[in-house]
């Protein structure tokens, strides 16, 4: 299962570059922020200094912390959040009144931890050509040996689960998606339903991207890389606990293949891992190491800073299936200060 998941990325679509032509239609970033004052400084700079962004919108989604005020001092257009209507999950809510506030013909979603890079815009707005709606991969920032050690193992098994994600050959049903960056054409997005068809996920992204593919729409996964970065995490601790909301996927997910999900992980990550510190590897289970070891290659380009720990990473793996298997069982229903209802 997982030779065949990861035998997909023989034909990748390329990565996202800005060497292509500007757009000619206007686009118009979107950025959701709660409580990101400390964070966003960043991101903004990094959209507005974009030739190809005519309009930068933050959505203060109801922050404490002078939030609209850092977006304001950086040019952005802040729209005022309301409080999510019932069922709506906090981000969706905000993405959803940044969409219908845009005025530009592409709507550029980002995260307020993102540092997006000029080209991004055109990049994404040529991928539209193709695709309905495009959701990028970006460059991690990791700066705890920590975190270099635990989170290239998380990734690792969204990859063991559903192959690797900008492979052109289908994964059926089960798409996968970053929402920390997003593009697509506002009229048909929001006529298709916009952010409406995530309502009450926690994991939006992947629930809005197999929504939108269930409708016919063509949904691609890129390599942005080269041209957005997130620092996501501050510390091990937080990497383990935020990524518990989101690795099982288990508000998309059914059971049974949440149950696969845990098995594969499980079987083909951890378990060679505890049988060599055991000293009582299997054949298979040097196969497996081998093969993880050479996931480690590719999976290199797409972190920012590496040593030793990010080499050791698969050292790692019985911890990522005990987080695996405990999102599975109950997955977090807080975010940023709001308890959702399951």
């Amino acid at each position: 299962m997982v030779l065949a998941r990861l035998a997909r990325g023989r034909t990748a679509r390329p990565p996202l570059t800005a060497d292509v032509p500007a757009p000619t239609a206007t686009v118009t970033a979107v950025v959701p922020a709660r409580d990101e004052a400390a964070r966003i400084g960043p991101c903004l700079e990094g959209l507005t200094a974009d030739p190809d962004v005519g309009e930068v919108i933050v959505v203060d989604d109801r922050s404490s912390d002078g939030t609209a005020e850092v977006a304001r001092a950086h040019g952005a257009r802040v729209v005022p959040g309301g409080e999510p209507p019932d069922g709506w999950v906090g981000k969706p809510w905000a993405l959803q009144q940044g969409v219908e506030a845009a005025t530009g013909e592409i709507v550029v979603c980002v995260d307020a931890d993102t540092r997006p890079r000029p080209g991004l815009a055109r990049a994404l707005a040529s991928a539209l050509d193709d695709a309905d709606f495009v959701t990028a991969g970006t460059c991690f920032i990791c700066d705890s040996a920590g975190e270099r050690l635990l989170h290239p193992s998380l990734l690792t098994s969204l990859v063991y689960r559903y192959g690797r994600a900008d492979a052109v050959a289908g994964y059926g049903g089960r798409i996968i998606a970053n929402g920390q960056c997003t593009a697509a054409r506002r009229d048909a997005f929001l006529r298709a339903g916009g952010y409406g068809l995530a309502v009450g996920y926690m994991t939006d992204d992947v629930a809005l991207a197999r929504a939108l593919a269930r409708r016919d729409w063509r949904v691609a996964f890129r390599d942005g890389s080269s041209l957005i970065a997130v620092k996501m995490h501050d510390s091990v601790a937080e990497a383990w606990r935020e990524w518990g909301r989101s690795i099982a996927v288990a508000d998309v997910e059914p059971p049974a293949w949440r149950a696969a999900d845990v098995a594969v992980v499980w079987l083909t990550m951890a378990l060679p891992v505890l049988r060599v510190a055991a000293l009582r590897p299997r054949p298979l289970d040097l196969v497996l190491l081998g093969v993880r070891a050479a996931l480690l290659a590719p999976l290199s380009t797409t972190y920012a800073k590496r040593g030793a720990p990010f080499w050791l990473s698969p050292l790692a793996d019985p911890a990522t299936a005990v987080r695996l298997t405990l999102s599975s069982l109950r997955q977090p229903r807080t975010w940023r200060g709001r308890t959702y209802a399951r």
